[in-house]
């Protein structure tokens, strides 16, 4: 930066010169020149200064520093958490979808997308079709460097199953292994740092399988219904009773219910024969606002749920948190029906 001022104004003195021989006056050309020459002996020295060096040298290492970290992109942002867990201050991680009220299946890319995915030496997706905009992005700008790690493989789960799979207990503990391993592949100098974390994430998702294992004894084979399967792992883990798979299944699809479904779910509501709903407040329609007013009106408690994990929490503490609504909705006395 330096080195290109004085260039600039050398080149502007010599124009100087040139422009006003005819017009200025000799003295205030000379006065100009002495001006100017002092100006960029100035820079010199202060280039040479030991501020200016110390200063330069911080700024490159700074810049060597962030460069030399792997840049990981997650589809959704509790992958990205996790990729942030396991990788510490040896990766940089962007998260496409990060906003509790943004509807992961209306993704929309834009060219900042297709750029941080062109950069990534490694892309996390959830895949059984949830995220197949990914697969499409990913298809159309093939980079050589870059790997992928997909939930859905990782688990064995395919097109047509749940594709809620960040609530299968199996999910991230397989997720950290694979990641785990190809951090060491890509950065093998930090190879001890990579496996004391994976350590401590995965001694970390303890509390939630004690969680589970907690509500499943008190609360195994308790009715509960939701209007779509998200929490759909969680509650077969808990081995609760889930009504209406059907309707649920319908919603998730985008698809009609059956007005069979229909009526048997808002049955389920109005006689309390569920005791709880679990609600999507993330995508919702009128179909499913229906049956929520249908529930606080027929006293049964109401879980809300989001695809996407609240920024300020980390993906354990998230998952405890729902869980602990999900606990707090269960103990609840069925209130009065209202209708």
């Amino acid at each position: 930066m330096i080195e290109a001022t004085k260039r600039y104004l050398l080149y502007h003195l010599a124009y100087s010169r040139f422009f006003f021989s005819g017009c200025i006056m000799p003295t205030l050309i000379q006065y100009m020149s002495a001006y100017i020459a002092r100006f960029v002996l100035s820079l010199s020295l202060f280039a040479m200064s030991p501020f200016a060096v110390a200063h330069n040298s911080s700024a490159l290492a700074t810049m060597s520093s962030a460069t030399s970290r792997l840049l990981l992109v997650a589809a959704e942002n509790f992958y990205g958490d996790v990729l942030t867990q396991l990788g510490g201050e040896h990766v940089t991680v962007t998260s496409l979808i990060n906003h509790p009220k943004q509807d992961p299946h209306l993704f929309e890319a834009s060219p900042s997308t297709a750029r941080q995915l062109a950069h990534a030496r490694l892309v996390v997706y959830n895949g059984a079709d949830y995220d197949p905009w990914l697969t499409k992005l990913l298809a159309a700008s093939k980079v050589p460097q870059r790997e992928q790690i997909v939930a859905a493989t990782l688990v064995g789960k395919k097109s047509g199953d749940n594709p809620h799979l960040w609530y299968l207990p199996e999910t991230m503990p397989a997720l950290g292994a694979a990641v785990t391993a190809f951090l060491i592949r890509a950065d093998s100098a930090h190879q001890e740092d990579y496996n004391a974390r994976l350590s401590a994430f995965l001694a970390s998702l303890k509390p939630i399988e004690a969680k589970i294992a907690e509500l499943r004894e008190k609360y195994r084979g308790t009715p509960i219904t939701a209007t779509e399967p998200i929490l759909g792992y969680l509650i077969q883990a808990l081995e609760l009773k889930d009504n209406n798979p059907r309707f649920q299944q319908a919603i998730m699809n985008d698809t009609e219910p059956s007005a069979t479904d229909i009526a048997a779910f808002e049955k389920d509501l109005r006689q309390q024969r569920v005791k709880v709903l679990i609600y999507n407040a993330q995508t919702s329609d009128e179909m499913t606002r229906h049956l929520l007013k249908l529930a606080h009106a027929s006293g049964v408690a109401v879980m809300e749920v989001s695809e996407v994990k609240p920024a300020n929490l980390s993906y354990q503490a998230w998952i405890l948190s729902q869980l602990s609504a999900l606990e707090q909705a269960l103990a609840q006395t069925p209130k009065q029906n209202r209708r």
